[in-house]
């Protein structure tokens, strides 16, 4: 099952959204990502596996950022990768999107 979290605020988004990622893992998810707006650039980070592996991959540089969107995904229509994990983004990853 899906789940989804975003923020807009005046905080940092990351935090926020792995804590909302963390929240939904009782649904069940074989993937995770998220999406930043950075300084009107978008930043994103996507992991087939679970939000603590996604939180290390994103280390110790998440991106500065008060709006942004997260997503855990059991994937059901192929195979759990950073490919078919959300966020999905345009070609131009200019737009970010999460869905169910």
């Amino acid at each position: 099952m899906c789940g989804i979290v975003g923020y807009v605020g005046k905080r940092q988004a990351v935090p926020i959204l792995l804590d909302g990622l963390k929240r939904l893992e009782y649904r069940g998810y074989d993937s995770a990502g998220l999406a930043v707006v950075e300084d009107g650039s978008l930043w994103f980070a996507k992991h087939a596996g679970k939000v603590s592996e996604l939180e290390l991959r994103i280390g110790s540089r998440p991106a500065v950022g008060s709006v942004g969107i997260g997503h855990t995904m059991f994937e059901n229509h192929g195979v759990p990768n950073e490919i078919n994990s959300h966020p999905h983004t345009d070609c131009h990853r200019r737009i970010a999107l999460v869905h169910n």
